[in-house]
């Protein structure tokens, strides 16, 4: 993380307000005359076909082996591919694929609902309210947990199984890493439930689709108990590969209060990090290790965010913003710093519980 970077947190007067905005509608401006924000249909189009292939290797593969231990490692290639769905899926919800809003609709709810069981109207209200406030509390919804404290402050508001968890909440990482696929699925049938989507019957009709088909043909073919064994394998590793690629995004960087007040452009870039880019890297992590760029401008198909880091690197390098960018081990390393020692506190036994 940049050293310098509290310096920049410091709220803005009006005027400073006025050239910071300028400074995005400047950095917009270039990037739109690059062209980056047209729609890729032909790119998603090929990587749509590659990762229903992937999925239909996987289930060929569930159909043709009878090999309990093989099928397990089938689990884990699942896992790889449910992700890719979920990578795509994700630029869906951005509108990065296609220009009329309603192939977007269907294209989300096949490719959320039905593929991999997450509630597209739920995904798309929790992301969009990340995307305005990211790493702000009370208004950020990917860092309300109620067993993860990402600043001191949520460290001391814990209390019971939250607060012993939060007091070694670094070394519960990984497996709490591979419990969040059952919670992405809790929290989508809970949405439904509630009646909180416009395409409620559709959303929860898709959603049954995905678990029988899920469930039940493992189940005809596996048996009761080699698929209880296949499913948690393969969640388990569905939601570790999420978060090792999600969690470098904005964790263990900056945590602002509900009451912090910056400009569009600085809470974007100064609370996100970049994973260096490669060709493996980029498809690994679906494009979202192009984190400042992303939320910058969440419309950048994932094919163009390459280009457009030369840009918005820089524009902050002209602006005086600190531009944070590392390896993926690195990344890894100062989340986990971080989570130890936001709750330092807690196991010294300075804070205690009501």
């Amino acid at each position: 993380m940049p050293n310098n970077v509290a310096a920049t947190l410091e709220p803005a007067c009006p005027e400073a307000r006025s050239l910071y905005s300028q400074e995005y509608v400047e950095l917009k401006r270039l990037v739109k005359q690059r062209g980056l924000m047209e729609r890729q249909s032909a790119y998603y189009a090929r990587l749509m076909l590659l990762t229903l292939v992937l999925l239909g290797l996987s289930l060929l593969l569930l159909v043709a082996i009878d090999n309990l231990w093989l099928q397990l490692l089938n689990a884990a290639f699942l896992a790889f591919v449910f992700t890719q769905i979920g990578f795509i899926g994700h630029d869906i919800g951005h509108r990065q694929t296609m220009r009329e809003s309603w192939h977007n609709i269907v294209a989300g709810l096949i490719f959320g609902n039905l593929l991999i069981g997450i509630s597209r109207g739920w995904w798309v209200e929790k992301h969009n309210q990340h995307h305005g406030h990211p790493n702000q509390i009370d208004m950020d919804p990917d860092i309300d947990f109620p067993f993860l404290a990402f600043s001191e402050e949520q460290a001391r508001d814990t209390r019971g199984l939250g607060r012993m968890i939060v007091r070694h909440q670094a070394y519960w990482l990984l497996p709490l890493f591979c419990a969040s696929a059952f919670s992405l699925h809790g929290h989508s049938i809970r949405y439904l439930l509630e009646g909180r989507t416009k395409y409620r019957f559709v959303e929860i009709s898709l959603l049954i689709a995905h678990y029988l088909w899920y469930l039940l043909l493992p189940f005809y073919l596996l048996g009761f108990w080699p698929t209880l064994l296949f499913v948690v394998v393969n969640k388990a590793a569905f939601g570790l590969y999420m978060a090792l690629v999600f969690a470098p995004n904005h964790k263990g960087m900056p945590v602002l209060s509900a009451s912090d007040e910056l400009d569009f452009m600085r809470q974007q870039v100064l609370t996100s990090r970049n994973v260096r880019p490669g060709l493996i890297t980029d498809y690994l992590y679906g494009g979202l290790n192009y984190q400042i760029e992303h939320h910058l401008f969440p419309g950048i198909p994932r094919n163009r965010l390459r280009q457009a880091r030369e840009i918005v690197r820089a524009m902050c390098q002209r602006c005086g913003i600190d531009y944070y960018e590392t390896s993926s081990l690195q990344s890894y390393r100062e989340i986990f710093n971080h989570m130890h020692a936001v709750s330092a506190s807690l196991r010294a036994g300075t804070v205690w519980s009501d």
